[in-house]
């Protein structure tokens, strides 16, 4: 289950730079905080992932 919720985090990430990057390209700034948001979701699940494994 944890591998399973460690990819959903990482692509979760990856999706937010996407809406980023799009963002960016067509000076959407509301789609920019949105990838924001989401890469900074993706990045505290990771962490607790990790905080997990740390007490297995």
């Amino acid at each position: 289950m944890s591998g399973t919720d460690k990819l959903t985090n990482k692509i979760e990430e990856v999706s937010g730079k996407g809406k980023q990057a799009v963002g960016d390209a067509t000076d959407n700034k509301d789609l920019k905080a949105e990838g924001h948001k989401e890469e900074s979701k993706g990045n505290l699940k990771q962490a607790g992932e990790k905080v997990k494994d740390v007490f297995k």
